[in-house]
């Protein structure tokens, strides 16, 4: 087989071109959400230990000004600057049609700390006391806060784990930070949601009597390691907790999501993976069969071939193609439940060098996908967890390099 090599030169020069140029077409639907994008952008040449050498403190106090005007005066972030319609700063006139919203506000507090920022111009209090107020009675956490404080949009558990990591950097790890006379938000009921969604066969779905899905169920786990509800033999600790049939029944899940199966349909042919065209036959055999033949009339498929396992990504659902995406959702919360040990890593690193990584920078999706933003950042956090050579060490929770983790444990309230 050829060497599988990490292109990192051609990674680095695909984020500066995302980070200075214009974006492709197809991300204009994303412009309201342009933090998001700009964090796999940042987080991506942070990761690769570019953001320094190729950006100018000129640059990176721009980007920190630019997330500071994103800030909503009575807390939390908004996705992008679109609707000041001429204001010319954020007031509170803008709130009512452009509020805060819980995904934005984490992402933008770990892009300053990526970008080296204090956090000192954060309003702090008012982002503490606005949280609680995005929790649901069932624990959940909404999106955002509409016309008369009632909650709106979210309810699965990505918002669950974007609050607890709001919480997280703004209140420190045990609390220590607790602003006076700021009401906690509710951590019993948000990890006993959490428990009501894991499903029969051990993942964590987007909420109760869901199927279970590797996405969710990294930001249940997530959501716990920011509230420090993982630890072993401790009284607080959840259902979800090391030596429970709950804790084994989510690793065997997690486990088997690694898969062989690539979606490449001239390889499946190949080695014998049945395919759509091979579905269609078996149901046009089957609807001619009497009831007497049997199922030893019908057609055998044939095992896959050793070549074809050289490559095992993931996938995030039982019976799905591997993604490049998924390498990171289950990687990331078998390492925060201590057995990554447990993956196949060299055949995930072949899958992600091999097969979506592409040609000239970043990750695709699948297999000869072009690359994008979302994938290109996670495949290579994937490959970092691993310990590959070019990368910064990875805090799987945070999403962000150790450096990051850092720089927010020196804050004065850590």
């Amino acid at each position: 087989m050829t060497e599988a090599v990490f292109t990192k030169e051609r990674h680095i020069t695909y984020f500066l071109r995302c980070l200075k140029t214009f974006l492709p077409g197809l991300y204009t639907s994303n412009d309201s959400n342009r933090i998001l994008l700009a964090f796999f952008t940042v987080a991506g040449l942070d990761l690769l230990g570019a953001l320094q050498d190729k950006t100018t403190p000129e640059e990176r106090q721009g980007y920190i000004e630019w997330i500071y005007h994103c800030q909503v005066p009575s807390g939390g972030f908004r996705g992008f600057t679109g609707t000041d319609f001429g204001l010319g700063r954020r007031t509170r006139d803008n709130e009512a049609w452009d509020p805060a919203n819980v995904p934005s506000t984490f992402f933008a507090l770990v892009i300053l700390l990526m970008l080296g920022d204090d956090l000192s111009r954060v309003k702090r209090t008012e982002c503490l006391a606005w949280l609680p107020k995005m929790q649901r009675p069932d624990g959940s956490f909404g999106e955002v806060l509409g016309p008369g404080g009632q909650i709106e949009g979210g309810g699965d558990l990505r918002f669950c784990c974007f609050a607890a990591g709001t919480r997280y950097i703004l209140r420190g790890k045990r609390g220590a930070g607790l602003v006076v006379g700021v009401e906690d938000i509710d951590v019993d009921k948000l990890v006993s949601f959490i428990e009501l969604c894991q499903a029969y066969d051990g993942g964590m779905a987007e909420g109760p009597y869901c199927e279970a899905h590797s996405g969710h169920t990294y930001c249940a786990i997530n959501t716990l390691t920011f509230l420090d509800r993982l630890s072993n033999g401790s009284t607080r600790a959840p259902l979800i907790s090391p030596g429970s049939p709950q804790f084994e029944a989510l690793v065997r899940w997690l486990v088997a999501r690694q898969t062989h199966e690539l979606g490449d349909d001239e390889e499946d042919e190949a080695a014998g993976v049945p395919n759509e065209n091979d579905a269609q036959n078996l149901a046009k055999a089957v609807d001619k069969l009497s009831l007497d033949e049997g199922i030893d009339a019908l057609p055998a498929t044939q095992p896959p071939s050793e070549e074809s396992l050289q490559w095992a990504g993931f996938n995030g659902r039982c019976n799905k193609y591997a993604d490049t995406c998924y390498s990171f959702w289950n990687g990331a919360t078998l390492d925060m439940l201590g057995k990554l040990s447990m993956v196949d890593a060299e055949r995930n690193r072949r899958y992600l060098l091999q097969k979506t990584q592409h040609f000239v920078g970043g990750f695709g999706k699948g297999v000869g996908e072009l690359p994008d933003l979302l994938h290109s950042y996670f495949g290579m956090v994937s490959l970092a967890i691993q310990g590959e050579p070019g990368l910064d060490a990875i805090d799987p929770a945070l999403c962000a390099t150790h450096r990051t983790l850092q720089h927010l444990h020196s804050l004065p309230w850590w």
